[in-house]
Parts: C-alpha cells; sequence; structure tokens
C-alpha cells in the first residue's frame, strides 16, 4: 500500500515538471517571436531572379603578348650621331630611329666607284686590244700567241670590274647602314644608346632599343587537357570569341577572337597553350601584363542568373535569402553553376521571379520583416 502510494506520487511530480517545462519554453517562445515582431525591419538590396541566355564561357589567368618583337641592332661599326626618337614613342615602319656617321662609309663608296671607273677603262681597251688580235687572226696576220694573250687580259679584267662592282654594291650598301629605320611599326621601349656612344656590328649585346608591335596584340592562357575536346569540337562550328581584362576590370574587358591552339599538350602541367587576337586600337592591353580570360564556347540558353553577390555560403552551402509576400526573408539553399559578367547561373532552387536580397544579409535571419532600400528590377514594394 505504501509503495503503491509512493508511485503514484512520483508520477505525479514527473507529469508537473513536463507541464511547467512546456509553460516555460512556450512562454519564452512567445518571447522570441514577439521580440522578433517587435524588431524594425532590416533594409536590403533585392533584385529578381531572371531568365535569359547567357554565354558559355571557360575562365583563365593570361599574360598579354606583343604581336611581334624586334631589338634593332646596328649592322657596321661606327659612332653613332643622331637619335631621331623619344623612348616610348610609337613609331611607324619605315620611320627614321638613328644614324651612324656616315663620313667613313661615303668615303669607302667613293674610292671603290674609283677603282670601278679606272678598272672599266683596262677593261674597255683589253676588250678592244681582243677584238683586233682576232681580226688580224683570222686574216693570217697575226699570231695565236698575240690573240691568246690580249683575250686573257680582256678575261681578266672583265673579272676585276665584276669585283669592283660588288665593291661598289657592298660600299653603298654599309652606307645605308648608317641610317637605320623602324622594321616594324610598335611602341618603343627603353633606349639602350645615345648620341655619341660607339655602337658595334651585330653585337650580342648592342641592343639599341626593343620595339613592340600592340596593335593587335596577343593574348597567352592555358587550359587543362579535359577541356580540350570541347574547344575543338566548338571551333569546328564557329571562330571562338575571347574576352580579356585585367583584374577588378571585368566590365572593360577588351574582345577578341582565338587564333591559336598549340599542337600538342605539356605532359608536366596537362595543359594546352592558346592564344587570343585582340585588335586592340585603344592600347588597353599591354604586354607582359596579367589578365583575366574567358573563352566562350557557346551559350546557356534560358539560364536562371542572380547578381553574384546574392550567394551566401553557410554550414549547408550555399543559399540565397528570398522575399516572400509578407515581406520577410528567408533562407534557400541554390546550386550555382557558372560565373559571367556578375551574374551568377542558378542550376537549381529558384525560380524565375523570385526576389532575392543582394545586399544586407549579415542583419538578417530566417523569418526577419525587410524594408526595401531599392531594387534593381522592379521588386515588390516595401512593407508599411
Amino acid at each position: 500500500m505504501r509503495s503503491d502510494r509512493f508511485l503514484s506520487r512520483a508520477i505525479l511530480l514527473v507529469v508537473l515538471g513536463l507541464v511547467v517545462t512546456a509553460l516555460v519554453y512556450g512562454c519564452r517562445g512567445g518571447a522570441d517571436q514577439q521580440a522578433r515582431l517587435a524588431r524594425p525591419p532590416v533594409p536590403v538590396l533585392v533584385t529578381q531572379v531572371e531568365q535569359k541566355s547567357v554565354p558559355y564561357q571557360i575562365h583563365a589567368i593570361g599574360t598579354v603578348e606583343a604581336y611581334s618583337t624586334v631589338s634593332v641592332k646596328a649592322r657596321i661599326d661606327g659612332r653613332l650621331d643622331a637619335v631621331h626618337f623619344k623612348q616610348g614613342d610609337e613609331v611607324k615602319q619605315g620611320q627614321l630611329l638613328f644614324t651612324i656617321d656616315p663620313r667613313p662609309f661615303r668615303a669607302a663608296l667613293e674610292q671603290a666607284e674609283a677603282q670601278l671607273a679606272r678598272d672599266r677603262a683596262q677593261m674597255i681597251q683589253a676588250n678592244t686590244d681582243e677584238r683586233r688580235y682576232d681580226y688580224l687572226l683570222k686574216q693570217g696576220v697575226g699570231s695565236r700567241e698575240q690573240y691568246d694573250q690580249a683575250h686573257a687580259n680582256a678575261a681578266a679584267l672583265r673579272a676585276t670590274v665584276a669585283a669592283d662592282e660588288a665593291m661598289v654594291e657592298t660600299a653603298r650598301l654599309n652606307l645605308s647602314y648608317t641610317s637605320i629605320y623602324a622594321p616594324i611599326t610598335g611602341r618603343t621601349g627603353d633606349l639602350k644608346l645615345h648620341a655619341g656612344n660607339l655602337v658595334k656590328a651585330n653585337d650580342a649585346s648592342g641592343i639599341m632599343v626593343i620595339i613592340n608591335q600592340v596593335q593587335p596584340i596577343y593574348v597567352d592562357f592555358s587550359l587543362p587537357e579535359k577541356d580540350l575536346a570541347e574547344v575543338r569540337s566548338h571551333m569546328t562550328e564557329h571562330q571562338l570569341q575571347v574576352t580579356a581584362a585585367p583584374p577588378s576590370q571585368e566590365q572593360d574587358a577588351a574582345r577578341g577572337v582565338l587564333s591559336f591552339v598549340d599542337n600538342t599538350v605539356d605532359p608536366s602541367t596537362g595543359m594546352i597553350a592558346l592564344k587570343g587576337l585582340f585588335s586592340n586600337q585603344d592600347e588597353r592591353l599591354w604586354p607582359g601584363e596579367f589578365v583575366d580570360v574567358w573563352l566562350t564556347l557557346g551559350e546557356h540558353p534560358d539560364a536562371l542568373v542572380v547578381p553574384a553577390q546574392a550567394i551566401q555560403t553557410g554550414q549547408m552551402g550555399p543559399y540565397v535569402y528570398v522575399i516572400d509576400g509578407d515581406m520577410k526573408a528567408e533562407t534557400r539553399p541554390v546550386v550555382p553553376g557558372d560565373t559571367v559578367n556578375g551574374e551568377v547561373i542558378v542550376e537549381r532552387g529558384l525560380r524565375r521571379g523570385e526576389t532575392v536580397v543582394t545586399d544586407g544579409q549579415l542583419q538578417l535571419m530566417p523569418g526577419a520583416k525587410v524594408r526595401i532600400k531599392s531594387s534593381l528590377t522592379g521588386p515588390p514594394h516595401a512593407a508599411s
């Protein structure tokens, strides 16, 4: 009897404890809900989920390379008389760049021309003698020995004149080398030699200036070999577009075309080299510069996109804040895809026209009221 009474009392205490716990948590939950309702709306920026066609692109890091690079050197020895440009100038093909003292080479040309004139006069006389002795031999008056001697003298002088003509041409060519012209159109670099310096022909260290052709210009980049088949497949359909921009200047990207795919994959890295060709009329790209590169293969038709800043990352993965009709923010897990021009393709998790938060997420929690400060694509009005 006493044990039954004890058991009943224990059960009663347990029941009372559960009731008290429920009341406490109920009050606390009510208090939390009231606190949430009493909290002022969070100011946010929003946009609507768009559905549109966006480019299908592969991203890489590239390096700008001059279309053509020429190291200008002297082809003769001499003293540099004048420099006809300023370092950093843009020069045109055929423009005069340097003048080397021409006086020694002009004197050598005049000497060679004088020697040619002398030997040419002797050759004319020798040719005349040869014809005379040939005539006498045929008439039976002259001897074979006299004719042979005249013929040998004429032949020797003809060879001498030919050598003199070659010397004159060499002297004239050396004189022309005293004026150095731009071999390509491009921009000059650092000037290595100045007026008064001595220059040496084809000296390995005697670079006078380097000219880079920057219109057009190349952008070198590499892709993993796993992308090669897809790139080649799209190349057969149409010319592939390439865009390039310095880091954090994506909105001002230059546009070009894919002009080169290497004929082998680098076995040490598993990468294949490619080049994009850009007109670069505004000289936006500069040799040696690192750039972000996007190779456009095709399009994602009817893709759902949101601004990249709408995507948040939590413990459960990527998510966005979606605003419902009651102006409350709710979290929505999403599966993001490629990022194109600052917009993320959402593969799963959103529908067209839904309103997502793009700024102010740090102040939000699920169920919080929001006040829309501004809108990008016409979201619903803010709660009053």
